[in-house]
């Protein structure tokens, strides 16, 4: 089993920058695809960004492109989020998940089998 934990929400004005981590245990994840989602009010749980394996590759939701940026340090068996240029509109709940590696299905929910609980994320106006 896989327990992971995110850390690193908190309130922050627009424009500003927030660094999310997420952390592994139980066993190591660096063979695992690890993915970033996030859940606002009333909405579906959607995709933010997915690293591979090695975190050579990267993926991310066309919104997020070039102010997100996902890293992963399999040292620490730990995953990361940076958030740059923050919008209201990222307000939501972020949760770290891990799965089998896949550029394929890197972007559905059902690709992963471990989950955190959340960590929030508010960007006031």
């Amino acid at each position: 089993q896989v327990q992971l934990v995110e850390s690193g929400g908190g309130l922050v004005q627009a424009g500003g920058s927030l660094r999310l981590s997420c952390a592994a245990s139980g066993r190591t994840v660096s063979s695992y695809g690890m993915a970033w989602f996030r859940q606002a009010p009333g909405k579906e749980r959607e995709f933010v960004a997915a690293i591979n394996w090695s975190g050579g590759i990267t993926y991310y939701e066309d919104s997020m492109k070039g102010r997100f940026i996902i890293s992963r340090d399999n040292a620490k068996n730990t995953v990361y989020l940076q958030m740059n240029s923050l919008k209201p509109e990222d307000t939501a709940i972020y949760y770290c998940a891990a799965g089998v590696d896949s550029d394929t299905y890197y972007y559905i929910r059902g690709q992963y089998d471990y989950w955190g609980q959340g960590t929030q994320v508010t960007v006031s106006s």
